[in-house]
């Protein structure tokens, strides 16, 4: 019985240590990804030149390097810290309210649905910026379908809500389809492909400050609701009998979790295998409590978004989209934690 009792103590006490480490290396990677590229900056002239931008200091330093770091690095690598944390947030909470390891953030049509909207604002020759409101509007749109196509049936079950996701999704797959069809084969179809591989190279500081105000009530609110997030994943029944309302939990998780989804697409485009992978790998280290598991893939997907923009960035002559090496480290990934868990996958 002692030695149990120690076990779970040097256990919460290494998982107290999670958040902190995982924090240092966050900070450790934004300052990497700050300096290194094609055009590269030391961490000491990084360092100045931010502190600098801080303090109203006197410009001591480089014109090249302060305009590559605040107007392209910067906002570029908070976009991706952001977007992965997003998505890994958003991700470990739609597993624990549905009981299903195999959930990701764009299960109830969000990711469709903001690729329909990004689409037609490219076809009618939109600029960036509403490119960005479109998609935003057309994710939060899908999840509305979805979300009503249950009660329009008079249920409220998670898997009547799961089908309504696949048929919202569907259904938007086949739009942004017609709509791929009768794009310009030269420039808008171009550019829908595009967006649809995500990337950050057109991220600007306006596209960051305008989805950050969002992003962090969404990810506080998902955060506080870590301990019921806990009871949520017992199960409906057990959730009930310990005195949780069940709908109105959901919902607002539901509602959250595509703010935070809707929000990380808009701004890079569909970058697929994080929002499903990193929770997995957020439970190896931290366990399944989601007072721990919640900040903890935040911070994980926010190392990974990081360190895998830095790589598409530098890999070649050309950028590579974002999802192409996320899908390339996810899928295997994947394919050894089902392997790992095989005999316990009914």
């Amino acid at each position: 019985m002692t030695d149990t009792a120690s076990k779970r103590a040097d256990n919460l006490s290494r998982r107290g240590l999670i958040i902190p480490v995982l924090a240092v290396v966050m900070l450790a990677a934004i300052l990497i990804c700050l300096c290194v590229g094609k055009y590269s900056i030391s961490p000491a002239d990084c360092m100045r030149i931010l502190f600098g931008k801080i303090v109203s200091a006197e410009p001591s330093w480089d014109a090249m390097d302060e305009k590559m770091l605040i107007g392209v690095r910067l906002p570029r690598t908070m976009a991706a810290v952001i977007v992965g944390a997003a998505l890994a947030l958003s991700g470990a909470v739609y597993q624990g309210i549905f009981k299903n390891p195999l959930v990701s953030p764009d299960f109830l049509g969000v990711s469709s649905g903001a690729c329909v909207g990004a689409a037609i604002a490219i076809l009618m020759s939109m600029s960036s910026g509403f490119v960005q409101i479109c998609a935003f509007l057309g994710g939060i749109i899908a999840v509305f379908l979805t979300v009503f196509i249950p009660r329009l049936m008079r249920s409220d079950s998670n898997i009547m809500l799961v089908l309504a996701g696949i048929i919202v999704g569907g259904a938007m797959s086949s739009i942004l389809g017609f709509i791929k069809y009768i794009a310009d084969p030269e420039t808008e179809l171009a550019a829908i492909t595009y967006w649809q591989l995500g990337s950050f190279a057109y991220v600007d500081n306006k596209a960051v400050l305008g989805i950050l105000p969002l992003t962090i009530i969404a990810a506080a609110v998902l955060l506080v609701m870590s301990w019921w997030i806990n009871i949520l994943s017992l199960g409906e029944q057990e959730a009930r009998t310990l005195g949780a309302n069940v709908p109105l939990l959901r919902g607002i998780c539901i509602v959250c979790s595509t703010v935070l989804t809707a929000g990380a697409v808009c701004i890079s485009g569909t970058i697929g295998w994080v929002g499903l992978v990193v929770p997995h790998f957020g439970r190896m280290m931290a366990g399944s409590d989601n007072r721990v598991l919640l900040p903890a893939s935040c911070l994980i997907g926010g190392i990974f978004m990081l360190l895998v923009d830095t790589v598409t960035r530098i890999i070649g002559p050309a950028e590579m989209p974002v999802s192409i090496l996320t899908g390339l480290i996810g899928a295997p990934f994947f394919a050894w934690l089902l392997y790992r868990q095989r005999r316990t996958i009914r």
